[in-house]
């Protein structure tokens, strides 16, 4: 029996998680994404689906029935659950009546058409209804897809992560889609989930670096393992799979898109994965619980202390009671990472507050779409408050969210750091990637017994203003002060210095009440449910304005933020600022 107990919180790590003084973290080929020869091979990759050949390689045995059905280690959405219990699918504010549904002229958003292609709906449904009351549902729509889909081997419907992920979904929840005393449907099912994993075998190690390809490998994994006839390929599709982890996670534990919400996403895989195990009474190889033992601690150290994500690459909270249970289900019990090296994100912790600094060049732009420019940004919380937080939600995919605002929450201006000239530190391109900007971070770290500090700077504004952003942080050991410093240097190597504007953001937390001081120079925020914090800062004109916030459902809420403004001359600027709990 695994030990399902809550993982510990902030009590000091091992020397594992320290980092060298001077730790200078580099983005290789940072704004490069795929070459045009990778591009074309991609692309001819693609037809060649098309063709008679791959057909014939997706053709053997009809298996009649699965070796074992495993368990679905997590619950679903219960709202969109419930939904479907009353006809609708709904993802992130999007609804389609399923009596109605079109496949063969879909109007879905991205987002909406991987919901539905992963069939992750099935886990939704099983969480509010009975057998008896979700059977009718789930054959109906796969029977839709079957219908459209079964015999075309095309995009979004068999892409490669896609059908690991419907692997998965379809044999955790096999008696909700095999039931049926229809034997041509029954075997129509096993049959296409069987080319399927054919599909993919071929396919999976081709699929983008990071959750893509992993949730591909996961899939051909449960494949050979449920599927009668796969044993004897165990051990090649075991080392394909580990190939693919070590590929897409740092040794840190952290991932390579730097993405919250992919760090959640490899740990449910890998959980799933090892239920499938079980379901074959077969122990799960050492490299699955080792990699879920570091893929944990990063997680955790990217949490704040209401148990709940940080919002980094575009993620926002994943929610309290959903991480929690993610948690539990992975059995693995251990401490936040507090000094990542290539996972980049710094955590200090003392009393009752939380920083979480991005310590490290942005992820590289042939690993993810929709990244963010967020270098030496931070997030602050104090107990359950979050004091100073950053927009997030940039990859929600909110149906009512505007396209141009998504976009916008990806800019350095949405992130609580400095911005110069209203630019970015890193250029976002409009195909969603990332391109120059920060190349280099270098950071320092020191622990004392009154105070824990980072130093860190990056060069996303040397190219174009000649500039350097360096910020210190230091916070008390008793949480209750959090004193910075945020520096414009000229920048080596350059000739001249572009004198230019700066802002300094500071985003605050949803329900934090703002009031500005006489001088004009400082403000009190008061926490809900009473807390307050003192705000000062010299160097620069304080102002306040409006922002926003996107919450674990992916709503934007009207917040604040603090913006303390300056100019750069030749030889550079220097704020000072702290953050001092009141009472």
């Amino acid at each position: 029996m695994r030990d399902r107990s809550t993982p510990e919180l902030d009590v000091p790590s091992g020397p594992k998680d320290g980092i060298d003084e001077g730790k200078r973290l580099i983005r290789l080929g940072g704004d490069k994404g795929l070459s045009l020869a990778e591009r074309l091979s991609e692309h001819f990759h693609r037809l060649t689906w098309r063709t008679p050949i791959h057909g014939l390689r997706l053709k053997g045995r009809h298996p009649l029935k699965l070796i074992a059905v495993p368990d679905d280690p997590f619950l679903g959405d219960v709202k969109r659950g419930h939904a479907l219990l009353e006809g609708m699918l709904t993802f992130r504010g999007e609804a389609h009546d399923i009596e109605t549904l079109d496949l063969a002229k879909p109007v879905f958003s991205k987002g909406f058409a991987d919901y539905f292609h992963s069939f992750a709906w099935l886990r939704d449904l099983s969480t509010v209804a009975t057998r008896a009351q979700a059977t009718p549902i789930a054959e109906h729509l796969m029977r839709l897809w079957l219908a459209q889909h079964a015999d075309t081997v095309s995009e979004p419907a068999w892409r490669a992560d896609l059908w690991g992920r419907r692997i998965l979904a379809w044999t955790a929840h096999a008696p909700l889609i095999l039931s049926s005393a229809d034997l041509v449907y029954r075997s129509r099912v096993l049959n296409t989930l069987a080319r399927g994993a054919r599909h993919i075998d071929r396919n999976a190690e081709k699929a983008p670096q990071g959750a893509p390809r992993v949730a591909a490998l996961c899939g051909v994994v449960a494949a050979t393992l449920l599927i009668p006839g796969g044993d004897p390929r165990q051990s090649a599709v075991e080392a394909a799979l580990l190939r693919g982890l070590e590929a897409s996670i740092y040794e840190d534990g952290g991932n390579v898109a730097r993405s919250p919400g992919a760090q959640v996403d490899f740990i449910m895989l890998l959980t799933c994965l090892r239920d499938v195990y079980d379901a074959r009474r077969l122990e799960p190889p050492a490299f699955l619980a080792e990699t879920l033992g570091k893929l944990m601690p990063a997680l955790l150290g990217i949490c704040h202390t209401d148990r709940d994500l940080s919002s980094w690459q575009g993620c926002a909270p994943y929610g309290v009671a959903a991480l929690s249970q993610v948690i539990e289900a992975s059995g693995v019990r251990t401490r936040p990472l507090r000094q990542a090296r290539d996972w980049g994100y710094q955590r200090l912790a003392a009393g009752s507050a939380v920083l979480i600094l991005d310590g490290a060049p942005p992820p590289v732009a042939r690993l993810v779409e929709g990244g963010c420019a967020s270098t030496l940004a931070f997030e602050l919380s104090d107990g359950r408050n979050r004091i100073i937080v950053n927009c997030g939600g940039a990859r929600a995919g909110i149906a009512q969210l505007p396209a141009d605002l998504a976009e916008g929450l990806r800019t350095t201006a949405a992130h609580s750091t400095l911005v110069v000239g209203d630019s970015n530190s890193t250029a976002i391109h409009a195909d969603g990637t990332l391109g120059r900007g920060v190349a280099e971070v270098e950071l320092v770290r020191q622990e004392s017994e009154a105070s824990s500090r980072i130093e860190a700077s990056h060069d996303g504004y040397a190219r174009r203003f000649g500039l350097i952003h360096r910020r210190q942080l230091v916070m008390t050991n008793d949480g209750k002060e959090l004193r910075g410093e945020d520096v414009l240097l000229p920048a080596p190597k350059r000739r001249k210095v572009q004198p230019s504007t700066f802002a300094i953001r500071f985003h605050l937390g949803l329900g934090i009440q703002l009031s500005p001081t006489a001088d004009g120079m400082a403000a009190l925020l008061r926490l809900p449910g009473g807390g307050l914090w003192q705000f000062r800062c010299r160097g620069g004109a304080l102002a306040f304005e409006d922002s926003l916030w996107i919450d674990a459902e992916g709503r934007p809420h009207a917040t604040m933020q603090l913006v303390v403004t300056g100019e750069a001359p030749a030889g550079g600027a220097n704020v000072g600022w702290v953050l001092k709990r009141a009472h």
